[in-house]
């Protein structure tokens, strides 16, 4: 059985998260895994963990539906709280500090 579009999960081994969606093609591939900032990801990891690294990917919702899956993906963001820097690895959702310099969570 096969996926159509989805958001997922992504569980690093430090247990900071990453949510996505999938919506291209004919549907979810199994090969994606997100988009997120790797420079972001990697900072917190030692070269010897990134050389032997397990991730974890959950499938939180399905639907045919883009435009469902972008909704979806927005309010599991907020919910999961994975743009706090401390939960997460998402960089969406950020509000701007009084200067417009650095971002801060919404949340």
């Amino acid at each position: 059985m096969h996926f159509k579009y989805v958001v997922y999960k992504i569980t690093f081994p430090n247990g900071k998260i990453y949510v996505g969606k999938d919506e291209g093609g004919l549907g979810h591939s199994l090969r994606y895994f997100g988009s997120w900032d790797n420079a972001l990801v990697a900072q917190d990891f030692s070269k010897a963990e990134l050389s032997d690294l397990t991730l974890r990917k959950q499938i939180l919702f399905e639907s045919e539906s883009k435009e469902e899956v972008r909704r979806m993906e927005s309010e599991f963001i907020r919910s999961l709280r994975s743009s706090d820097p401390v939960i997460g690895y998402n960089r969406t959702h950020l509000a701007r500090k009084e200067g417009g310099k650095e971002p801060r969570s919404i949340f």
